[in-house]
């Protein structure tokens, strides 16, 4: 990518938000652009971010049999009043968007377990097609009344929603422990330490559930963490009037634990047969007789993943924000090239030999900025990586210097590849 196509904005570092730094600098720059409260635009950076994050997801659930499917996002109020949730979204809890006209009543989709029972029950006839899990990754609509902190509370964001189809109850647990276990492969190749953390079901219908948090100063949640275990549990489960069902199902002594602030990033449900049973979607078992499926709704914020990730890792230089740097496994682009003006030829060729390697990489080839300010901006656009191409280039080697640390390495460009790879881990 030419840094010249990208038209970002110059922007002033001192006037950023303080908590939410790293979203801001994006939506200065123009590659957020906020629409209304809680409604964005997002520019190169933050669309292949997206990408790339969704990518690991897809990877990580078609190993685990997954299958992606895709449903409307327009849902209609028959389909809603199956399972008798209507009235709870629209007007109870008041979370989803509504269209009515001469055509009928719709919603806009703030979840899927409708249409997945519906469409999961048109094609699992039989005992022999369980268990099956389907997964879609697209935009969720839920009417915030207060959007706040950017992408971790707006009113439309991009979503991965599964739902586990088995033949019971044991059947049932196996899907959601499965799910646990692809959650964590997900975080950990994604970069975050993510805490699996004892909760409550909720508006889906669980009573069974899993929320995956990830402590951040910025979060919204309080959770009583386990560092040793990895675990934690949601701190307002200790006013449930049945809290010792959690607490027993936590497996871990309450008074040893530390509360820390987290956001949520992804939640599992186990709902056993509520969506079968009230919309009456059977299958047949082997004696042929009707029997509800037992289902699982699995969750993950793709929206809240990338606003975590770049939070977390904002770059500060004497107490002054300097910008952020992008987890390398998710980052749109490795590594960011700035020259001297008289090595521009030279630094176009390592240009195209990097991006021959299949290593996604900026050039700054604005003009009219010195090599401060192209340094500088490497940290804006939370580049991980950056080179510079002086006079001292011997078209051997590139010293290449990591964002986050400061750390240098001098590096033989026929190595970048396995450079990145190895830092990768």
């Amino acid at each position: 990518m030419k840094l010249s196509k990208l038209n970002i904005k110059k922007i002033n570092l001192k006037d950023v938000d303080k908590n939410y730094t790293a979203q801001d600098i994006l939506l200065k720059l123009g590659e957020l652009y906020q629409f209304e409260s809680g409604i964005y635009g997002y520019g190169n950076i933050w669309t292949k971010l997206e990408r790339n994050v969704e990518n690991i997801i897809i990877d990580e659930l078609d190993k685990a049999d997954c299958i992606h499917v895709e449903w409307p996002k327009l849902q209609p109020r028959s389909i809603w009043d199956q399972s008798d949730r209507w009235n709870t979204y629209t007007k109870e809890n008041d979370i989803m968007f509504t269209l009515d006209n001469n055509l009928g009543e719709y919603g806009l989709a703030p979840t899927a377990e409708e249409c997945a029972t519906i469409f999961g029950s048109n094609r699992l006839l039989s005992y022999k097609q369980l268990p099956t899990t389907y997964y879609q990754i697209s935009e969720k609509f839920r009417k915030e009344k207060r959007a706040r902190g950017f992408l971790f509370r707006p009113r439309t964001f991009v979503m991965m929603d599964a739902y586990s189809f088995d033949k019971n109850e044991e059947d049932m647990h196996k899907s959601f422990n499965k799910m646990h276990d692809v959650y964590l492969n997900i975080f950990k190749r994604i970069g975050i330490n993510i805490i699996p953390v004892v909760s409550d079901g909720g508006t889906m219908g669980g009573r069974v559930s899993e929320e995956f948090q990830a402590i951040t100063k910025l979060g919204e949640d309080i959770i009583l963490y386990d560092e040793e275990k990895n675990i934690g549990m949601n701190k307002e489960v200790l006013e449930f009037e049945d809290k010792e069902t959690f607490i027993k199902a936590f497996g871990s002594d309450i008074n040893n634990l530390k509360e820390y602030n987290s956001v949520e990033l992804g939640n599992n449900f186990e709902l056993g047969t509520k969506y079968s049973e009230s919309m009456k979607l059977y299958y047949q078992d082997e004696n042929g007789e009707s029997k509800p499926f037992y289902m699982g709704c699995y969750g993950l914020g793709l929206g809240r993943i990338i606003a975590t990730s770049i939070e977390n890792n904002i770059v500060t230089k004497n107490n002054q924000v300097k910008g952020f740097s992008i987890p390398l496994s998710i980052a749109p682009y490795k590594l960011q090239i700035i020259y001297k003006e008289n090595q521009k030829e030279k630094a176009f060729d390592l240009y195209e030999r990097i991006k021959e390697m299949g290593i996604d990489c900026i050039i700054d080839d604005r003009e009219n900025f010195s090599i401060g300010n192209k340094i500088n901006d490497t940290y804006v656009l939370g580049t991980p990586y950056f080179t510079v191409i002086g006079d001292k280039f011997d078209n051997e080697n590139i010293e290449i210097e990591e964002t986050i640390t400061g750390n240098k390495e001098l590096v033989k460009i026929e190595d970048i590849n396995n450079y990145f790879i190895k830092k990768r881990g």
